[in-house]
């Protein structure tokens, strides 16, 4: 029944202020509701409940409720928690207000200063559970009716702005708007205090106001002075966000979003938009709120194909200002991008307007990103203390592919938050930092997976938010150095060039410790004398003693009897690479002449820091193989698996070259490889492939220096040269094939299938799905066909191979045996809750546990409903966000995969739509997870290559000085080759990370391929045996046998990762008890 119309002049204002949808507009009409009411704004907690106590209006009773529920948390003692704190907020961005908004439920003096006039950011921002859950509980609903009603959680920058600038007004924060903090002006004698510099000349009662806290949340451009920021450097990364009009039209809203498309696992999507568009992007991402928004990286050379930049400069600022972007063709750049990703579906795009009336269109740099050292300082000066708190960008700048940004910006307010408690409370100063600093320790690590999963407890206490919680990971004697008398200098931005900054551990140090090792390594072995780290090694059998010794059973000492010099060396750095993930830097022939000597100290240096802690005893080295090299012995030996798996399928000879050591085949590995390994050892490389002795790049024939080589079917490389032949994309480990008849290195996505016509470079037009779900189904993953890699082409019905999988094999059993009809002696299950989680639980049971198949049940579905009908909220409000909550709760992995194949199989989903919600909000969120994942990997391979091409040029540099400087004291050369150690183990672990993030890349791309394959399937499966034809009957053969191939390579790699992880569990101190 509808409420009778009010005619109370406060309840109009209310109203207005609740549906106000501009800044000014909600300032003015709370202005008119406090004067209405005879209040005065900006009046602290005691504001909210005159507020309260006098607005006796039907509307706001459900937004004092949760309120009112939010303050009467035991952490904010009532609002007496901190009643004598004056706190100076900057910045009203989404953290400022969060900020604002806990620091004054805490009962403290709250004022805020902002720049700007209006809230014009239409960009939007990915939500995470907890989020969701908090901006509930502050009357989200109430403020904005639309928050969080699609598939993907996420709201515009703008919105949550307002809703969150209600609440504080509401709370009694005094704000004034368009004033700028310049900085701190400290008290000028004994019994004063701190004061903000405004500019310009701020109002008397602000320009007099001394705080004893100050919390910047100004954005990254703006750090408190005494603060140190630290700037993390990847590769040229450029960003594009766009914000198109949404006209809220049918079509419009029948648009799916798109929660993350990524090239590093999904390479055929941006094939096509290349191919169509002639647009290389690396991701996109689309989401719908108040407008079309979408963000996507594209590639530099792409944009100056396009016109998009003018001149290609060096200097990004250069590059990307506005007198080097054309506006037209950035615009056509984007509708294209977006038309094609959406399929042309949005019909006519409209630009949206920014806060100047110009398109919403913008092209910015995320090369660099600045994390700031500490979260907190205090500073003092005649006795009085200031307390500084950093948090949202200006903290940490956040990677906008991760979608981090306002959870851990939440999440960093909530501490400050707590700081400033425990600041009230008495706790002295250091200790006070100290905690700071070891929450601070905690945020980068944070994601919805490791927090507790009950979001509905998060408060103020960081006890519950973080599981892993220790207050005193960092000591106050730690943070002396945060408590300043008086202010240092100003901010420092120390540049993190390489990763390595710090000297790695486990370097090879001197000379005469490596030979120690060495020594220790081949004694007993006759005939192997090292007494040098140069001629000792040039007949071979040292280099083949080392490497028996760490990997007994290849090769028998008998056996290199009239072996020569370059075949025995040859052998060694083959098993070497093959068998223990040594990487050669060296050449045989270099070995054998003596020619590189620094290059074979380098190269010695791998295999003492990698190892140096395993036991010296005649058995094997380890079974598990130190974490340095595990990783890029898996991948290579995946690799050429891969490899010889494809020339087999194509008819190919794949035993190469003829062997030159014919103990190969007598002597095989004894340990059973990560991969399928052939049980013939490979054969070393041809010797034309060594005529440079690794001092000359195999493609580009310039000069090659020790830290630079990289080495690829025995040849040497600059790791920028290396690079797909097709797309010149960086080729690295695991991602990569030789063809067998050019010879030339390609990406699995280009790689040449000799024999048959290429699936995965060009999938053409009709293979432009992007992974989102169909709407009358819930897909098991994206449609996008997805490169197949290390799997088989299309089969012929000749080949015999083909005959592999037969009806009689237990998959086929279990596949032709489905029963997809319902039971009819079912028996019925009793009646279920109203829960989701539960009533699928039910709902599936009876299901055909071995492929998740489910019979549905008419009795789950009858008892559903009468549930739902005798359940009866107190309001219909209640009843809807409810339902909500039920839609972003958290669901057990089990649960999930339950429901989804439930959804696929079933046709309830139509009539349920709280149940057809949720499982496509969860089915988004994963892909999301995936995205991020991926994201996150990407970037981190970026910083990698660029850590690597600072360490090569510092290398560089020192090899220079070694092979020139003749003259020098010897202990200069020492010093010199120290370095130059030091500098080859920090590449050896920067590479080794590398390996350990491309095994995460392989995942990823199984897991589409898995999804992919795994629909398609089904569509056959779910066809009447009578109807299918011999060609169906093939088809789903070879998707049989695909999905198989594919499911077996994930399982390689998370078996080889869980033994990784017990082996690195069983060697941590004190595991053995």
């Amino acid at each position: 029944m509808a409420e009778p119309a009010s005619t109370n002049p406060a309840h109009a204002h209310f109203e207005s202020f609740l549906q106000a949808q501009l800044c000014q507009d909600v300032l003015s009409s709370f202005r008119g509701l406090c004067e209405a009411l005879g209040l005065e704004p900006g009046g602290g907690l005691p504001q909210y409940h005159k507020i309260k106590a006098q607005l006796n209006y039907w509307s706001a009773k459900s937004l004092w409720a949760k309120l009112d529920k939010r303050a009467s948390q035991p952490v904010y003692q009532q609002g007496r928690a901190c009643p004598n704190t004056k706190c100076l907020v900057v910045g009203a961005g989404p953290c400022g207000l969060r900020a604002a908004v806990e620091l004054a439920l805490l009962g403290a003096r709250v004022v805020l200063v902002e720049k700007r006039t209006k809230f014009s950011r239409h960009n939007v921002l990915h939500l995470w559970p907890f989020t969701i859950h908090d901006l509930r509980a502050l009357g989200a609903k109430k403020f904005y009716g639309r928050f969080c009603t699609g598939t993907l959680d996420h709201i515009s920058i703008r919105q949550l702005q307002l809703l969150l600038l209600k609440v504080v007004l509401l709370l009694g924060v005094e704000i004034h708007w368009g004033v700028t903090f310049t900085g701190l002006q400290p008290p000028p004698k004994k019994g004063s205090g701190w004061r903000a510099q405004i500019q310009p000349s701020a109002p008397a009662q602000l320009a007099n106001y001394e705080f004893d806290v100050l919390i910047s949340a100004a954005g990254g451009k703006f750090v408190p002075e005494g603060f140190t920021v630290r700037e993390m450097r990847g590769k040229l990364a450029i960003g594009i966000t766009v914000n198109f009009v949404n006209g809220r039209t049918v079509e419009e809203t029948q648009v799916p979003e798109i929660s993350g498309v990524a090239r590093i696992y999904n390479q055929s999507f941006f094939q096509s938009l290349l191919k169509a568009t002639g647009i290389d992007l690396e991701n996109i991402v689309y989401y719908k709120d108040d407008t079309h928004y979408f963000v996507m990286t594209a590639k530099k050379q792409c944009l100056l194909r396009l016109g998009v930049l003018r001149q290609d400069w060096p200097e990004i600022d250069r590059l990307l200002g506005s007198a080097n972007v054309v506006p037209e063709a950035l615009q056509r750049f984007v509708r294209a991008a977006a038309d094609f990703a959406t399929h042309g579906k949005l019909g006519k795009l409209e630009f949206a307007r920014d806060a100047h009336g110009r398109p919403d269109i913008s092209a910015f740099d995320f090369t660099s990103m600045m994390r700031a050292e500490s979260a907190a300082r205090v500073q003092e000066k005649h006795g009085a203390r200031l307390l500084l708190g950093l948090v949202g960008d200006c903290l940490v700048e956040p990677f906008w592919p991760l979608g981090t940004g306002v959870a851990r910006g939440f999440l960093a307010a909530f501490d400050a938050a707590w700081m400033v408690k425990r600041w009230a409370e008495g706790a002295g100063p250091l200790e006070v930092l100290a905690e700071r600093e070891s929450l601070y320790q905690l945020l980068s690590q944070t994601s919805p997976e490791n927090m507790h999963r009950n979001v509905a407890q998060y408060g103020l206490d960081p006890a519950t938010r973080y599981p892993t919680l220790n207050l005193r990971a960092v000591t106050p004697n730690q943070v002396r150095d945060l408590y300043d008398v008086v202010a240092k200098e100003p901010v420092r931005r120390n540049s993190d060039k390489t990763d390595a900054g710090k000297l790695a551990a486990g370097s090879a140090g001197t000379q005469e410790e490596l030979l120690r090792w060495c020594q220790e390594q081949t004694a007993g072995y006759p005939g192997v004398h090292v007494t040098d780290l140069s001629s000792s090694w040039a007949d071979g059998r040292a280099l083949c003693a080392l490497v028996h010794r760490l990997r007994p059973g290849l090769l028998e000492p008998s056996d290199l009897q009239g072996l020569g010099a370059l075949e025995a060396t040859a052998w060694a750095l083959k098993m070497a690479e093959h068998e223990l993930g040594i990487t050669p830097v060296v050449s045989a022939k270099a070995v054998v002449a003596g020619s590189d000597p620094l290059g074979l100290i380098a190269y010695l240096s791998h295999f003492h820091s990698t190892f140096k802690n395993v036991p010296h005893n005649p058995g094997p080295a380890s079974q598990g193989f130190p974490g340095s090299s595990s990783a890029v012995l898996f991948l290579g030996k995946l690799q050429r698996t891969l490899q010889r798996t494809r020339a087999q399928e194509n008819g190919e000879d794949t035993s190469g070259k003829k062997p030159r050591l014919e103990v190969e085949a007598k002597s095989p590995s004894t340990e059973e490889p990560p991969a399928p390994e052939s049980g013939v050892p490979p054969t070393p490389p041809p010797q034309p492939q060594e005529a440079s002795a690794g001092d000359l790049c195999a493609l580009c024939g310039e000069q090659l220096y020790i830290l630079e080589r990289l080495c690829a079917d025995g040849r040497f490389f600059h790791r920028n040269c290396f690079r797909c032949r097709t797309c010149e994309a960086t080729l690295r480990p695991g991602d990569y094939g030789q063809h067998p008849g050019d010879g030339y290195f390609y990406c699995f996505q280009h790689l040449p299938q000799p024999g048959h016509k290429e699936d995965g470079p060009d999938p053409g037009p009709k293979s432009q799905d992007l992974p989102t779900p169909d709407e009358n189904s819930m897909p098991s993953g994206p449609s996008t066909v997805i490169p197949q890699e290390g799997t088989s082409p299309v089969p012929n019905p000749r080949q015999p191979t083909r005959r592999l999988i037969r009806l009689s094999s237990p998959e086929r059993q279990r596949l032709s045996s489905l029963k997809l009809t319902p039971d009819p002696d079912l028996e019925p299950p009793p009646k279920p809750p109203r829960s989701c989680s539960a009533l699928a639980r039910q709902a599936l049971e009876g299901s055909f546990v071995g492929w998740g198949i489910p019979v549905q049940s008419p009795q789950v579905v009858v008892a559903m409903k009468e549930e739902q009908e005798q359940s009866s909220p107190s309001s219909e409000e209640e009843e809807k966000e409810e339902e909500e909550e039920e839609e972003t709760m958290a669901l057990d992995s089990d649960t999930q995969e339950a429901l989804l194949t439930f959804a696929k199989n079933s046709g309830t989903m139509s009539k349920y739509p709280t149940w057809r919600r949720t499982l496509l909000r969860h089915a988004r969120e994963e892909e999301m997870k995936r995205f991020c994942k991926a994201q996150a990997v990407q970037r981190r391979l970026h910083e990698i290559e660029t850590a690597v091409g600072e360490l090569e040029a510092e290398g560089t540099k020192v090899e220079l000085a070694l092979r020139s400087q003749s003259t020098s004291p010897e202990q200069q050369k020492a010093q010199w080759l120290e370095q130059l150690l030091q500098l080859v183990q920090k590449k050896n672990s920067l590479l080794a990370e590398e390996a350990e993030l491309m095994l995460t890349v392989k995942l990823l791309s199984l897991e589409e391929q898995q999804c992919e394959v795994d629909q398609e399937l089904r569509g056959y499966l779910n066809q009447e045996e009578t109807v299918k034809t011999p060609a169906d009957r093939q088809a789903e053969e070879q998707l049989l046998k695909k999905l198989l191939d594919v499911v077996k390579q994930r399982d390689e790699i998370i078996r080889f990762q869980e033994e990784r992880r017990l082996s690195e569990l069983a060697s941590r101190p004190g595991a053995q008890g």
